[in-house]
């Protein structure tokens, strides 16, 4: 770990906290936090897993990159650590539940368990507290990872509040395609939208609603703790006939945004 006592020191300082503080903050005593510091301990993967959860950085770049020298060749804001990982290059833990076939299932999130799973979404232990389910089409692939995700809400219908929406976990966030309908998951919260790309510009994801009365809105990639593309989802509200027929003329809106976005961008170009 030849940074991680250099890197801890400089991410405590860049946050003003006293040792005792940063310990009270990741459920640690403030002799651990000088110990480390001082190279005289190592920690274990759980404390790795909430201090790097804390500081909004990758465990890897906590322990193997030279993050001040890093800071000073990209400097941010005051108080903020320019580290940001949107290829998926550095160690992100995503727990999964398997089943005595050793089948991997998929991890339903309820919308009370919204806010617990903000906090607990690297936590093994947490994750395996969730249901789970599993489905039985070729469209899910063994070699991915999918979750179900429960929404609020009519920005994006017609998939009806209380839905669960199932995605696909995205590692490599720069290949993202405008448009594509996702689950993000943001230190604010958990949102269903159409995302639209800028993060090699400036850092930031446009989200958009199908749901003309909603306004978009960028996100700081550095906000952003998982992407999870949607690929279906599940509804037990029957649409009622004057349902269809909105749901028919929203799609007709849909698209001539679509045709609208394409020609601004071909306007750019």
């Amino acid at each position: 770990m030849s940074y991680f006592a250099s890197n801890l020191k400089y991410l405590r300082r860049t946050k003003g906290l006293t040792q005792d503080m940063l310990a009270q903050k990741v459920n640690i005593n403030r002799a651990q936090v000088g110990s480390y510091e001082e190279s005289r301990a190592e920690p274990k993967f759980e404390v790795l897993r909430r201090m790097a959860y804390y500081f909004k950085v990758s465990i890897h770049d906590l322990v193997d990159s030279d993050m001040e020298k890093q800071a000073a060749a990209k400097p941010g804001k005051k108080g903020q650590v320019a580290m940001l990982d949107t290829e998926g290059k550095g160690l992100r833990v995503l727990p999964i539940v398997v089943d005595r076939q050793n089948k991997e299932q998929i991890t339903i999130v309820p919308v009370k368990a919204a806010a617990g799973y903000m906090a607990g979404y690297a936590d093994a232990e947490y994750i395996e507290q969730l249901p789970t389910f599993n489905l039985p089409f070729d469209k899910f692939r063994l070699d991915r990872t999918y979750r179900a995700f429960q929404i609020t809400g009519d920005s994006m219908l017609p998939v009806q509040s209380g839905s669960y929406v199932i995605g696909e976990y995205i590692t490599h966030w720069n290949e993202l395609r405008d448009g594509k309908a996702c689950i993000v998951v943001t230190n604010d919260g958990i949102v269903f939208k159409r995302v639209y790309n800028y993060l090699q510009d400036r850092g930031t994801l446009l989200l958009k609603s199908d749901n003309i009365e909603y306004a978009p809105y960028e996100v700081q990639a550095s906000d952003v703790l998982e992407i999870w593309l949607a690929d279906g989802f599940i509804s037990f509200d029957m649409p009622a006939p004057d349902d269809v027929s909105m749901h028919s003329m929203g799609m007709m809106l849909v698209q001539l945004q679509k045709e609208i976005d394409a020609l601004k961008k071909q306007s750019v170009s």
